[in-house]
Formats: structure tokens, C-alpha cells, sequence
């Protein structure tokens, strides 16, 4: 343990590092602000198998299909079904893709470093070629346009990376549902801890590809590749989704001469833990599909929670998306601490020191963050 102690912070989100620091979520402890985190990633849970699925559906059976007319539905296409999917009686999948482009464009970590070595275009020519034997117009077109079918095949690897990390996190978020109706989990640090701990049991993980064609395999991005669950899709998918996300149109002016959205991608602010919920279910607004998905699944005792609120069904998404912001405030926070540069318990002042600059720059980018207004909420 440090005898000595730092003097506290002069940040403006001083409050926020403290709590980091001694291991608690930025988001304040109540019995409600735990009911509606809980609850919310219940649901998410529930959103994010399905969304898994598909992902890996579209990368593993979908390779390359120039036309995937029928991609969301997971190889079980039926006439029930498609009357479902034409009334609109399912999930969004282009939730998910918006996810997983998002994260393709802004890239970051070794799956984006991954899909520009030799390695894996040579794996991925392969591929292609396989996928086109006997079709002379698309193998011409891949004469044509080399990279066309390439940037495709990264794409491709960017379906199966979110799915496989959605996975984990919708069981994660699953038992932590379970683990609160057994009553195990009080308070908003039990909800971070849980997250943590699983964070850290699967941060090894490997993150890997491989479609079969014609009866044969071919692994794209092999288990020897080294890439892994925390630190290639976690991590690119807290800065790519949580932090910088892409600006909504409606919501912002893409005119060049507005100079409105930011020339660098890298200070982008657009993310889960900076927008405004108000624009929930208007046009052009992504995560409108996402409320619109948990609202379906929703536990009982959250549900009744919101029809309690004064406009209950009117603004329920919006509901939605305020507390779904107060459960990524707790995600992230779990984030950070376990890449905390020293734990949570440090053993030195300049161990001690190093976190402090850590958590002081994240809380850098999160100044204009609804930090302050999820934790405002009543």
C-alpha cells in the first residue's frame, strides 16, 4: 500500500477521478441508478445475442455475397418471417452494422493493424479467389479494382470481431441480471466489478476468422495472429463507439463550409457518452433502432418504472437512452480501470501518480460528456 498520498485533483471532473481511483463508477451509487443499469443491460444482453448472431451469420455464411438480400435472417428465411421483417416486427440488425462500421472506419488496434499485413491479404486473395472460380466478371473486376474486393474482406472481418465481442459482453450483462435478482448486486460499484471481472477473465481471448468455400477452409485471421478480446475489439469498440462515434444527420450540418463535424476523426465527440437523448426516434438518429429494440425486453421492474414517469409510453425511448447512458458510464468506467497503467491499488507515489495522469486524461475527453447529467437524474 502507498503511505504517501497524491493531493487532490484540479480537474474539473475532480469528483469522477477520485471515485476511479478508489475503485468506484462514475456513475453515483442509489437503489434506482442500480435498478435501471441492471436492467437496461439486461435487455442489451438479450439485443446484443441476437445481434452477435447475425454479425457472425454475415461474416462465416454471407462471404462476399454481392447481393445479401436475405442476411438478417440467419439462414432461416421463411414466409412467416418475411412478413415479419417487411411489417417491421424485428430486430434491427442495422444497429449493428452501423456498430461495426463505425468501428471499420475509425479502426484503431491490432484487428485494424491486423487486415493491412501481408498475412492477411494473402489469406484474403485466397479467399477471394476461391469465392469466384467460376465467375469470370467478378474475377475480372478483381483484376480491375484489386482492392475493392479486399476492402470487403476486411469489412467482413469486422463483422465477425464485434460479433465475437458482443458475445461475451451479452452474456456478461445476462449474469449480471441473474446475479441481481439472486441479490447479489447492491450497488453501482457491484455492477462495475462484475463487469471488470469479466473483462479480465476473457481479455485473452482469441479473436479469429475462417469460411469455408466449396468444402474448403480458409482461415483469415488465424489463432496465430495474436489478437485478442480486450485490447483488439474492446478497446477500439469503447473509443470507436462510446467515445467518437459518427455525427447523426439531422442533428448536424455535413457542409464542409459549416465546418460543424471535426477534420481529425480522433477528436470526435458523437459517441454513446455524449449525445443528447432528446433526438431518440427522430430520423437519421442510429440508436433509435437500439431503444427501439430493448423497449421489446425490457424486465418487469423497469418497465413499471418508466409507465410511473409522467409521460410514461410517450418519451419511453428517450427513457431508454438516458438510462442506457448511465449503464456505459459504469462499462467505462469498468474499462478504465483495468487498463489502469498500475491496478487499483498502487504501490508507490509514482505509481499512484502514473493513474492519476491516466484517469486525468480520459477525463480530458469526457468534459463535454453527459457525465454530469446522468448523475443529475433523479
Amino acid at each position: 500500500m502507498v503511505t504517501a498520498v497524491l493531493e487532490p485533483s484540479r480537474h474539473p471532473l475532480a469528483p469522477f477521478i477520485h471515485r476511479l481511483e478508489q475503485g468506484l463508477p462514475m456513475l453515483e451509487n442509489s437503489d434506482q441508478n442500480v435498478m435501471e443499469v441492471v436492467g437496461i443491460l439486461k435487455s442489451y444482453g438479450v439485443v446484443l445475442d441476437a445481434y452477435s448472431n447475425n454479425l457472425n451469420y454475415v461474416a462465416e455464411s454471407q462471404f462476399l455475397n454481392v447481393f445479401p438480400f436475405f442476411k438478417y435472417f440467419n439462414g432461416q428465411l421463411t414466409g412467416d418471417r418475411l412478413l415479419k421483417h417487411w411489417w417491421h416486427d424485428r430486430i434491427n440488425f442495422e444497429y449493428a452494422e452501423y456498430c461495426m462500421k463505425s468501428m471499420f472506419w475509425h479502426g484503431g488496434g491490432g484487428l485494424d493493424a491486423y487486415l493491412d499485413t501481408p498475412e492477411f491479404i494473402e489469406a484474403a486473395k485466397k479467399a477471394i479467389a476461391a469465392r469466384w472460380k467460376n465467375n469470370p466478371f467478378m474475377l475480372g473486376l478483381n483484376k480491375l479494382f484489386p482492392d475493392f474486393l479486399l476492402e470487403q474482406t476486411r469489412q467482413m472481418a469486422y463483422y465477425t470481431g464485434l460479433g465475437q465481442f458482443w458475445r461475451v459482453m451479452s452474456d456478461m450483462f445476462l449474469d449480471l441480471s441473474d446475479r441481481y435478482d439472486a441479490g447479489e448486486i447492491k450497488t453501482t460499484a457491484d455492477v462495475t466489478n462484475h463487469v471488470l471481472a469479466g473483462l479480465v477473465a476473457d481479455a485473452s481471448r482469441p479473436i479469429t476468422y475462417k469460411v469455408e468455400i466449396k468444402g474448403e477452409v480458409y482461415e483469415l485471421i488465424p489463432e496465430s495472429a495474436g489478437l485478442t478480446f480486450l485490447m483488439d475489439t474492446a478497446v477500439p469498440y469503447v473509443e470507436a463507439i462510446f467515445f467518437r462515434g459518427t455525427p447523426f444527420a439531422g442533428t448536424i450540418s455535413y457542409n464542409a463550409q459549416a465546418a460543424q463535424v471535426p477534420a481529425e476523426q480522433g477528436i470526435f465527440t458523437y459517441g454513446a457518452l455524449y449525445a443528447d437523448p432528446l433526438p431518440i426516434g427522430g430520423s437519421g438518429i442510429p440508436p433509435t433502432l437500439l431503444m427501439q429494440d430493448m423497449r421489446h425486453f425490457l424486465p418487469d421492474y423497469l418497465w413499471d418504472y418508466y409507465m410511473g414517469t409522467l409521460r410514461k409510453e410517450q418519451d419511453l425511448r428517450v427513457k431508454i437512452c438516458q438510462t442506457f447512458q448511465k449503464s456505459m458510464f459504469c462499462v467505462t468506467s469498468a474499462a478504465l480501470m483495468g487498463l489502469a497503467p498500475h491496478g487499483l491499488e498502487p504501490k508507490t507515489l509514482a505509481e499512484q501518480q502514473a493513474n492519476r495522469e491516466f484517469f486525468e486524461h480520459w477525463m480530458d475527453r469526457l468534459l463535454s460528456s453527459q457525465i454530469k447529467a446522468v448523475n443529475s437524474q433523479a
